[in-house]
């Protein structure tokens, strides 16, 4: 696997990551009842959609680099 496509899979997983520690914050906050925990539902979400932002970034350049077919 080239550093690329090890990129590609590493912001994905990064980005699978973060919504499910999302989750898991959400779970928590409504079982536990801590707002503590929505706050880090809203920062892992919102990192997960910067992450996505990225990741069709860096797939859109190399594309138009021509690197990744």
């Amino acid at each position: 696997m080239s550093l690329k496509g090890f990129h590609i899979v590493f912001v994905t997983f990064s980005t699978l990551l973060a919504l499910g520690i999302g989750a898991w914050c959400i779970w928590v906050d409504l079982v536990e009842g801590v707002p503590m925990y929505r706050i880090g539902a809203i920062s892992s979400f919102a990192a997960a959609a910067v992450l996505i932002i990225y990741g069709v970034w860096f797939y859109r350049k190399m594309k138009r680099l021509r690197i990744i077919t």
